[in-house]
């Protein structure tokens, strides 16, 4: 049986409470090609009570990541949607911590018990060369997961993303308003809606497309419709 016509594949979800990640479980929610699901976070929360049984919901210091190393054991797919702001981390340092290192020993991890397709949400113009850090840290993150050489690895750059948050962003409200003209003439390029994104990912778990994989917003587009 190849990878694309397995039908019981059991996932792993970190950052699932974010807006990406809530799209991605309620996709999973739909999809009949996972055979269970974990959502492996730092606080308890009340999302189990109205998904199915195959949902379980793990709580884990991501300090302390590596004594839950029994957590992502069976997994055979990971789903990565951590991502902060250098304003909600408290600057540079909290960021680097949950968009590097978090993601960093989630994928280390997962890759010593097994997970064969890591899918993963970066950012356009990533490039670890980038003068921005924001821009410079996604780089850093996309190619030290190359080096971890899972079996698939689909990296993820999406564009603006849209959505409805339950959180205020002022920036990002700014921008979506500056931006809106452009989003609504040139959508597949600038921007995405998050439901749109977890689509996509959901549909490349089940078929992943070569050993990695680095997919544009044009694509996700494409995919995710």
């Amino acid at each position: 049986m190849t990878t694309d016509e397995k039908k019981d594949h059991v996932a792993f979800v970190v950052g699932y409470t974010g807006e990406t990640g809530k799209e991605v479980v309620k996709a999973l929610s739909l999809s009949d090609s996972f055979e269970r699901v974990l959502l492996i976070g730092r606080r308890q929360t009340s999302v189990t009570d109205r998904l199915g049984q195959k949902f379980e919901e793990k709580i884990v210091d991501f300090d302390k990541l590596e004594e839950y190393n029994d957590v992502f054991a069976g997994c055979d797919v990971g789903f990565n949607c951590l991502g902060t702001t250098r304003s909600k981390s408290g600057g540079k340092e909290g960021f680097y911590k949950v968009d590097h290192d978090y993601v960093m020993k989630t994928a280390e991890i997962a890759k010593h018990n097994g997970c064969k397709h890591f899918l993963h949400v970066s950012s356009q113009g990533s490039d670890k060369n980038s003068c921005l850090f924001y821009t410079q840290t996604k780089g850093i993150v996309e190619e030290e997961l190359q080096n971890l050489q899972f079996e698939h690895l689909s990296i993820f750059r999406p564009g603006f993303l849209l959505c409805d948050r339950q959180e205020s962003r002022f920036g990002e409200k700014l921008v979506a308003c500056l931006m809106s003209p452009c989003i609504c003439c040139c959508a597949k390029y600038i921007g995405v809606p998050t439901e749109t994104l977890a689509i996509a990912m959901v549909r490349r778990a089940c078929r992943p497309n070569g050993q990695v994989e680095i997919i544009d917003n044009p694509t996700i587009h494409y995919i995710g419709s």
